[in-house]
């Protein structure tokens, strides 16, 4: 870790960790005190951090009783994960949806590190040398692939 953007990230997901509800409301001008940096700097980690394909939900309030509300995502035990992969991955995948996938399947500890690094080095091994306009539909069906076979052990 080492920069302000991951301290705020870290303690963000602690934060949701702890909550029994999975969610957390903050106030953003305190969340910037208490980090000693520009709101604008915890609204970077909000946009680039805690994204849809990242599995949380970001709703924000501005003005004086202005809040951050986070949400978190999570694939239910009881959800058919085949099909939940299938909506999640579609016909198609760019890289970064993909990464942002992976980084979700590993923090609700459905894969771990090792199996995250080797899925992204065969994506991106498999995807390079292809025309552009075939990568998104290789990459989606490579995914779905080797992901669902990772959740059935």
């Amino acid at each position: 870790m080492g920069n302000l953007a991951d301290y705020i990230e870290s303690y963000l997901k602690r934060l949701l960790e702890n909550a029994e509800q999975g969610m957390i409301e903050l106030q953003r001008r305190e969340l910037a005190e208490m980090f000693r940096c520009v709101p604008s700097q915890i609204n970077y980690v909000l946009t680039t951090r805690f994204t849809p394909d990242r599995g949380y939900v970001v709703e924000t309030r501005r003005g004086g009783g202005g809040y951050i509300r986070i949400v978190r995502l999570s694939f239910r035990p009881s959800q058919d994960r085949a099909s939940l992969i299938e909506a999640e991955i579609g016909d198609e995948i760019t890289e970064r949806r993909a990464d942002s996938l992976l980084l979700r399947l590993e923090d609700e500890g459905l894969l771990d590190e090792g199996d995250r690094a080797f899925v992204k080095a065969v994506l991106e091994r498999e995807t390079e040398r292809l025309h552009p306009s075939y990568r998104g539909t290789v990459r989606a069906s490579l995914l779905k692939a080797m992901v669902m076979l990772l959740l059935r052990e």
